[in-house]
């Protein structure tokens, strides 16, 4: 239908120049066309809207039958080649002339703004993860993608999107000046230790089992590494007796668990000993924590002690044995007497 009026309206056109083209030259009006020179221009339109990259042919009707020249107000808008091909270059309105000497006639040319969709507008997602969006362009042309925060995000040439650590960004898809938004949430991650608080002896170790709802690396820590010490997969270390705390770290969430290593108990088989000199005799220590202790002699010219509490007199006299472990203390006093 639209070409089917543009085409009457262009033999209507061709029609009317006919006509004047036909009147008699010593008429009236062809004597005052003479005098004044007075041409006019007929446009196939006077006002059109087209897309970026669009075209149109403006066809011009002459009074004179010259080719008229044509001219945009803004050829970044929109251009035209010498026959009134009109082609769309950016958003904006600008005026096409076409003209003769003695007359010309303008068309109002309105380029539309492109359509830019994008498949999301909103999205969260966990540190470490990615998103594919997608964006479309009403043009087809090219779209350029970016991170509001590259820090927080990225974004790739195809809309692939990875999180960087926990915060907000803006990620745009942009074609022919038009712009679409998706606001992307990094969220925090949930965290959950396997136990809050473990006793322990010195040398024993337990492992504290994270469960973590994003693939960050966890950063673990003591609080006092003499106590317990803690490495990366979270395999705690008794070292000695007191207390400490580990904390475990994700994208600025931590949890923590109380580690008390425990004082052994210290057993001996005996409190005290008579033996003479030459004899041999082995004690038996009990230890709670299970570790293996220290043995030594407060004298050892009267007495010897081996590390598993064999103890040998050599002389007359009086002196202590002593076990230890993890700073506990017991002892055994022994008397030798000479055969």
């Amino acid at each position: 239908m639209k070409k089917l009026k543009t085409i009457k309206k262009i033999l209507y056109m061709l029609s009317v120049c006919l006509i004047m083209t036909s009147v008699n030259p010593k008429s009236t009006f062809a004597a005052v066309h003479a005098k004044t020179k007075i041409n006019f221009v007929l446009l196939s339109c006077y006002s059109k809207t087209i897309p970026i990259d669009g075209e149109f042919l403006l066809v011009a009707v002459t009074s004179n039958g010259e080719m008229p020249t044509f001219k945009s107000s803004s050829s970044s808008i929109a251009s035209v080649n010498s026959y009134g091909v009109v082609t769309g270059k950016k958003s904006g309105s600008c005026k096409i002339t076409a003209k003769v000497s003695g007359g010309e006639a303008s068309c109002k040319v309105t380029v539309a703004a492109s359509t830019v969709r994008i498949s999301r507008t909103e999205a969260t997602i966990e540190n470490g993860a990615e998103l594919k969006l997608s964006a479309t362009v009403s043009t087809g042309h090219a779209i350029t993608w970016k991170s509001s925060s590259s820090s927080v995000a990225e974004v790739d040439d195809t809309g692939l999107v990875t999180a960087k650590k926990c915060g907000t960004a803006t990620i745009s898809a942009k074609a022919d000046g038009v712009t679409a938004t998706c606001k992307l949430t990094v969220k925090k991650p949930t965290l959950s230790l396997s136990c809050s608080e473990i006793k322990l002896y010195r040398e024993q170790t337990k492992r504290l089992e994270l469960k973590c709802s994003n693939n960050s690396e966890p950063e673990w820590r003591s609080s006092r590494n003499s106590v317990a010490t803690v490495d990366e997969n979270g395999f705690v270390t008794a070292v000695s007796h007191g207390t400490a705390t580990i904390t475990v770290k994700v994208d600025g969430v931590s949890k923590s668990c109380k580690v008390t290593v425990m004082q052994p108990i210290i057993t001996l088989s005996k409190d005290s000993l008579t033996m003479t000199v030459g004899s041999s005799i082995k004690l038996k220590a009990t230890v709670s924590s299970g570790n293996t202790p220290e043995w030594s002699s407060s004298n050892d010219t009267i007495l010897s002690v081996a590390s598993d509490g064999t103890i040998k007199a050599r002389q007359p006299g009086k002196a202590y044995v002593y076990v230890k472990e993890d700073g506990v203390k017991a002892s055994c006093i022994v008397q030798i007497r000479s055969e």
